[in-house]
C-alpha cells in the first residue's frame, strides 16, 4: 500500500515539474502594435458635366429705353445706331446689330423687310436662352416651324441689362414693340402709313405697327404684328400700352 502511495506521489511531482519546466519554455506574447491612424485623402474635385455649355453670347434683346420721341427713331440708321449703343455697353464686342423694323416704299425708295436685316441666327439672349434658331424659325416660315413656335414670350424678350420689360397686367404695360411689320416680317404694300413715316415722326397723327413680346392682347399672341398705333408721339404710344421700345438682332 504504502509502495503504491509513493509510486503515484512520484508521478505527480515528475507532471508538475514537466509542466513547469514548458510554461518556462513558452516565449512572453509580445503586445499588440498600434494601428495609425489613417490620414484623410482628399476626394476628387467632381469633373464638369459632360453636357456643360458656356452661356451663349448675347445675339437678341428688346431696348431697355426708347429714343424718346415717339416713333420718331432717326429712320433705320438712328434706330440701328441705338441698338449699337446699348449692346456695346451691356458688354457685347464685335457684332453688328440692327433694329428689327421694315420700311415702307416711298419717293422711289423701295421697302425694306424686317426679317432682311437681322442676319440668320441663331439668336439667344443675355442670359443665354436662345429666342430663335434661324429667320424662318422666327417667323414660322413652314408649316412645322409654326405650329412648334419660336421662343420668344415674355420670359425671354429681356433687356441687354437681363431686365424684365412690364407686359400686360403690369404697370404701366410697355408691351407694344415697334415692328412696322406684317407676321412674316415683311413691310406693308398698301398706301396706308404703317411706319410712322419710316421711324421718322413724332405726330399725334399717324401710326405705327407694333407687337405684342408678352403674346398677350391685340385679339392675336403676334410677337410683331398685333396691331397699330394710336399716333406716332411718345405720349401716343403710352396710352395704347408701349414706351417706344423695339427689338434689337446682332446680324453676326
Amino acid at each position: 500500500m504504502k509502495n503504491s502511495i509513493l509510486f503515484v506521489s512520484l508521478i505527480l511531482t515528475t507532471s508538475l515539474v514537466i509542466a513547469a519546466e514548458q510554461a518556462a519554455s513558452v516565449s512572453p506574447v509580445a503586445p499588440p502594435t498600434p494601428i495609425p491612424e489613417a490620414i484623410p485623402i482628399p476626394a476628387p474635385a467632381a469633373a464638369p458635366a459632360a453636357d456643360a455649355k458656356p452661356k451663349e453670347p448675347l445675339s437678341f434683346f428688346i431696348t431697355s429705353e426708347g429714343i424718346g420721341k415717339g416713333a420718331e427713331l432717326g429712320g433705320l440708321a438712328g434706330a440701328d445706331a441705338h441698338c449699337q449703343k446699348l449692346a456695346e455697353a451691356a458688354g457685347s464686342v464685335n457684332k453688328t446689330w440692327h433694329a428689327y423694323l421694315s420700311t415702307q416704299a416711298v419717293g422711289g425708295q423701295p421697302a425694306v423687310h424686317a426679317r432682311s436685316r437681322i442676319g440668320q441666327g441663331p439668336w439667344h439672349n443675355a442670359k443665354g436662352a436662345e429666342v430663335a434658331k434661324n429667320v424662318e424659325h422666327l417667323h414660322g416660315d413652314s408649316l412645322e416651324a409654326a405650329r412648334l413656335g419660336n421662343n420668344l414670350s415674355k420670359t425671354t424678350a429681356i433687356t441687354e441689362k437681363s431686365e424684365a420689360i412690364k407686359g400686360a397686367g403690369d404697370k404701366p404695360n410697355q408691351h407694344d414693340i415697334l415692328t412696322g411689320s406684317q407676321p412674316d416680317g415683311t413691310a406693308f404694300t398698301d398706301t396706308d402709313d404703317h411706319t410712322c413715316k419710316n421711324f421718322t415722326s413724332s405726330a399725334e397723327e399717324g401710326s405705327a405697327q407694333v407687337g405684342h413680346f408678352d403674346r398677350t392682347g391685340g385679339g392675336n399672341i403676334s410677337w410683331n404684328s398685333a396691331h397699330t398705333s394710336k399716333g406716332c408721339g411718345q405720349e401716343n404710344l403710352v396710352k395704347t400700352g408701349g414706351a417706344g421700345l423695339f427689338y434689337c438682332f446682332a446680324v453676326n
